[in-house]
C-alpha cells in the first residue's frame, strides 16, 4: 500500500491566504468614495444650475445630462485615483457591492429621464442609489444619499419649486459638503 504524499506547506499556506484575502474583501468598507472629487462633482451641479436658469426643454435637459456625464467622469476617475493611492483595488468585494447597489437606481434614472425630465425623480433615484450602494461603503454615504433621497422627495411634493434651485441645492450642495466632510474624515 502506497504512503498518501504530504502536502506542500506552501500550497496550503497560499490557499489559506487566498480564502483570508476574500474573506477580508467581502466584510471590507468601499472606501474609495471620492471626497474631493464628490466636491468637484458638486461644481458641475453649480454650473449646470447656473447655465440651465435661461433654457427650456431639450436644452434644459441637455445641459444636465452633460452635467451628469461630467460628474460621473470626474467621479469615476476620483474614486480610481483614491483606491490606487490605498493600494486596494477599485472593484474589490465591497466595491462590487457599491456598484450593484448604485448601478440599478442609475439605470431606471436614466430611462426615466427619456420620458420624463423631472428634477424630483433624478434626486430621488441618485439619491436610493447612494443609500443602496452606500450600504458597502462608510456610514456617512447612505446618509448623503438620504439627503439626496429627501431633496427628491421635497420637489416631488412642491412642484412649483424651481427645479434649478433644487437641483443646484442636492447636486451642488449635497456633494459639495459631503465631498468635503468624506476628504477630511476618509481621505481624499
Amino acid at each position: 500500500m502506497a504512503k498518501p504524499q504530504p502536502v506542500e506547506i506552501q500550497a496550503h499556506a497560499i490557499d489559506n491566504l487566498r480564502y483570508i484575502r476574500r474573506t477580508i474583501e467581502r466584510a471590507g468598507s468601499f472606501t474609495a468614495v471620492p471626497g474631493t472629487g464628490g466636491a468637484v462633482m458638486g461644481s458641475f451641479g453649480l454650473v449646470a444650475a447656473w447655465i440651465s436658469a435661461s433654457e427650456t426643454g431639450w436644452r434644459w435637459l441637455a445641459v444636465w445630462i452633460a452635467a451628469a456625464l461630467a460628474a460621473a467622469l470626474v467621479g469615476a476617475s476620483a474614486a480610481a485615483l483614491k483606491s490606487r493611492r490605498a493600494g486596494l483595488p477599485l472593484l474589490s468585494g465591497p466595491g462590487r457591492k457599491f456598484v450593484a447597489g448604485f448601478a440599478p437606481a442609475m439605470v431606471a434614472g436614466a430611462l426615466l429621464t427619456a420620458v420624463l425630465f423631472r428634477a424630483g425623480v433624478w434626486m430621488l433615484l441618485y439619491g436610493a442609489g447612494v443609500v443602496s450602494g452606500g450600504s458597502a461603503s462608510v456610514r456617512i454615504v447612505p446618509m448623503m444619499g438620504a439627503c439626496f433621497m429627501a431633496a427628491g422627495a421635497a420637489a416631488l411634493l412642491m412642484p412649483d419649486l424651481d427645479p434649478n434651485v433644487l437641483l443646484a441645492a442636492a447636486f451642488g450642495g449635497l456633494h459639495i459638503v459631503f465631498g468635503f466632510i468624506i476628504a477630511v474624515k476618509y481621505g481624499g
